[in-house]
């Protein structure tokens, strides 16, 4: 991303997606004693956008599933979870999920200047 001119800023966001996916994958694709591979492929599809795609034969798990977060409410009465794929969907401008066999397969695709951005 650096090479192809993202700001820090966007590149800062795009670590922290890319981090949130492993992590659930690294904390629930594979339960109890469970091993599996992960496959990170990063790949520029034009030259202001990046796609980060993740494949792992765990467990079958679609983010965009997930409800957001209730943000507005205390902390002590928020439901605990669920913040990792919000930040993912707020980081990256398309997020798709789908399941091939017995592969999950994610793509996060980044523009170097999201749409509304001021950058």
């Amino acid at each position: 991303a650096e090479d192809h001119g993202f700001s820090k800023a966007r590149i800062s966001e795009i670590q922290l997606a890319a981090e949130e996916a492993l992590l659930n994958i690294f904390q629930y694709a594979y339960p109890g004693e469970h091993k599996g591979e992960v496959e990170v492929t990063c790949e520029m599809k034009s030259e202001s956008e990046l796609n980060i795609r993740i494949l792992d034969n765990g467990i079958p798990f679609n983010i965009l599933s997930l409800s957001e977060p209730d943000l507005a409410s205390p902390l002590p009465d928020r439901k605990i979870g669920g913040l990792g794929c919000y930040l993912i969907r707020k980081m990256a401008d398309d997020v798709q999920y789908r399941r091939q066999g017995d592969t999950n397969i994610l793509n996060l695709l980044v523009r170097k200047n999201p749409v509304g951005s001021k950058q």
